[in-house]
């Protein structure tokens, strides 16, 4: 099923290694797309091998297109949050390096207050501050072919989530949007 192009809405995270970030978040109901890229960093066009080096400023990043009246914004970030430690500064699991940094990254505006509730909410959980981005998406760019759907292509690949949180997102569901699964 073909869903119309004002159907669907956009939103970049930053969750540590893409390979991961990217698999758990296409288990979501609603999700209808996903790719991996670098947000937000100073070069043009950069090579995974660039962002590597810790020297472009860009964030391994997911992009994550969604259909809203089927999973909200609020939802998704709640599951993103689920899979990240919000208070670890540029690392996640094993991975280091400011590459490998949270963030949620938005193109509308319109979305910095649903943004602003779910950290506040999370900011709660915890007593030191969050280590997340909340930025406006300043640049992206796509990751070479090898790295989208990687572990969709290498089942055994490295992922720094247990594959539990896969099993999670697969059967959780937005209540609030009427999703029955």
């Amino acid at each position: 099923m073909q869903i119309e192009q004002t159907l669907v809405k956009d939103i970049y995270l930053a969750g540590g290694c893409f390979w991961g970030t990217e698999h758990y978040f296409k288990q979501i109901e609603g999700v209808v797309d996903t790719e991996v890229g670098f947000a937000n960093g100073h070069t043009q066009n950069p090579t995974y091998k660039e962002v590597y080096t810790d020297t472009t400023g860009f964030a391994e990043t997911v992009h994550v297109r969604y259909n809203p009246s089927v999973v909200g914004l609020e939802f998704l970030l709640c599951m993103f949050f689920k899979a990240i430690d919000p208070t670890s500064l540029n690392k996640q699991g094993h991975d280091e390096g400011t590459r490998y940094r949270t963030g949620i990254y938005y193109t509308d505006p319109e979305d910095l207050p649903i943004i602003e509730t779910v950290f506040a909410e999370e900011q709660k959980k915890w007593q030191q501050p969050l280590a997340v981005e909340k930025l406006p998406l300043e640049n992206y760019y796509s990751a070479e072919e090898y790295h989208q759907d990687y572990l969709d292509k290498n089942p055994d690949g490295y992922c720094h989530l247990p594959l539990s949180l896969f099993e999670f997102a697969r059967n959780a569901s937005d209540k609030t949007k009427g999703s029955t699964r």
